[in-house]
């Protein structure tokens, strides 16, 4: 007869272990002798190894009562029933790995590779890092509030970066991310761009829609929200002249 610890130990298990089994109902926990201990058989002892065999094979608790009390045929088909669970569960971890390892760019997860190819496109032109994140969330809110303009938005972006001057004023922009909003070259910089716009026939005026996206770059920089505020405020007085004249 063993005490306790003796079965714990010949099972390779612990003594919390055993009585946990106790607690759940797979091994029967033996009446007190008169000397006041718990002996066990050595039938306490197999069916001990043979749980911890099935749990340490990745059987649930749950289902090792009915597993210790099967005929072989039920066994075999319970068994091919855990398998089949286990390969579920593997599968389902497999495809969590290959998210979280898309998660390490933050951007293949979320956008389509047409726009990863963009943001990469900006890294190569020597565009930092802080506007290449903004660049990146703001193609996420575009892509939830209207994805239908997506393409279009695409192609527009693409276009801009093969044009020189298009891409001199991005880049000169990006490089205005800490200046003092009253620094005189930020005059000098919304000047070019006006001339862009017009030059362009580029409309500031925003949808709702785009305000919020704009708004995401602006937050990031106070020079940033004055080049969009003056624009938006020139393109509002040539608009108000045009319906005067």
């Amino acid at each position: 007869m063993l005490t306790i610890s003796q079965l714990a130990a010949t099972a390779g298990v612990t003594v919390r272990t055993v009585r946990h089994y106790h607690h759940v109902g797979l091994l029967p926990e033996p009446e007190r002798d008169a000397s006041g201990y718990r002996r066990y058989s050595a039938q306490a002892a197999v069916d001990l190894i043979r749980i911890r065999t099935l749990a340490d094979a990745g059987v649930p608790l749950a289902r090792i009562d009915a597993l210790l009390h099967a005929q072989p045929t039920e066994f075999a088909a319970a068994i091919a029933d855990i398998d089949a669970e286990l390969q579920r569960k593997t599968d389902q971890l497999t495809e969590y790995r290959r998210r979280i390892a898309e998660l390490a760019s933050g951007e293949r997860l979320v956008l389509p590779p047409e726009v990863v190819a963009i943001l990469n496109r900006m890294r190569s032109l020597g565009v930092s890092e802080l506007r290449v994140r903004l660049e990146r969330d703001s193609w996420i809110l575009l892509q939830a509030l209207d994805p239908r303009v997506m393409p279009q938005r695409i192609r527009d972006k693409n276009a801009s970066f093969d044009d020189p001057e298009t891409t001199r004023l991005f880049l000169a922009c990006d490089q205005s991310v800490d200046w003092d909003p009253q620094d005189p070259r930020l005059d000098r910089l919304i000047d070019d761009l006006d001339a862009w716009e017009v030059k362009y026939e580029r409309d500031s005026s925003q949808s709702e829609n785009l305000k919020l996206i704009s708004s995401r770059i602006s937050e990031a920089s106070p020079a940033w929200q004055r080049i969009l505020e003056a624009l938006a405020h020139r393109a509002e007085r040539r608009r108000t002249a045009g319906h005067h004249s």
